[in-house]
């Protein structure tokens, strides 16, 4: 249903910073249809004062004012010919969307143990017999239970730890869990507070 006078944002013109308000994008359309330089160059600095304090914050900066300009650049997308004080060439990287990241190279096979417990299983396997091999299975089978701690609903079984060292390396590394002692690890509880206690 239209009511007519109804003016939605649904169809208003997009906000180039949203965070300085429609008002002074409008501000900033008015001034670039004003017929001489100086006019529009005038017009500037009065938006220019008005974003200062819709953004009060950015007073905090040591080149704040430069930050305006640009900004003012960019809400103008460089169609507003004026006498800039300062040199706004670069505003448009300020605005720019950074890219996208890459995704993980490769699926995680063990989800609740992770990435980087895959990456250390697979060095384990390629390592000689030897003390910087046994520090590495320490190290790998004490994360191992951290991330049973943290993603295994409070499970933390060494027996399950030792069992999966062995699988996940092909049979090569089987933990003495007589003679191997793990760190202590607390288990991770979910908080009481806000519970309704139950009624008898």
């Amino acid at each position: 249903m239209e009511i007519k006078g109804l003016d939605y944002n649904t169809q208003r013109e997009k906000l180039v910073m949203p965070e300085y308000g429609r008002e002074i994008q409008k501000m900033v359309a008015h001034a670039m249809t004003l017929p001489s330089k100086e006019e529009r160059t005038r017009c500037a600095r009065t938006i220019v004062r008005m974003m200062e304090t819709k953004v009060p914050q950015l007073r905090d900066n040591k080149n704040y004012e430069q930050t305006l300009w640009d900004h003012l650049f960019i809400i103008g997308q460089g169609n507003l010919d004026i006498d800039w004080p300062y040199d706004v060439s670069a505003a448009e990287s300020i605005h720019a969307k950074p890219a996208p990241m890459k995704k993980p190279q490769k699926p995680i096979r063990l989800r609740h143990y992770g990435h980087l417990v895959e990456q250390m299983l697979e060095r384990i396997k390629q390592m000689p017999a030897g003390k910087e091999r046994d520090e590495l299975v320490r190290q790998t089978a004490n994360q191992m239970k951290r991330d049973l701690a943290t993603w295994g609903h409070g499970s933390m079984d060494d027996a399950k730890v030792a069992d999966d060292l062995a699988r996940y390396t092909d049979g090569l590394i089987q933990l003495n869990l007589q003679e191997f002692t793990f760190e202590k690890v607390t288990p991770i509880t979910q908080p009481t507070e806000g519970r309704k206690k139950k009624k008898r």
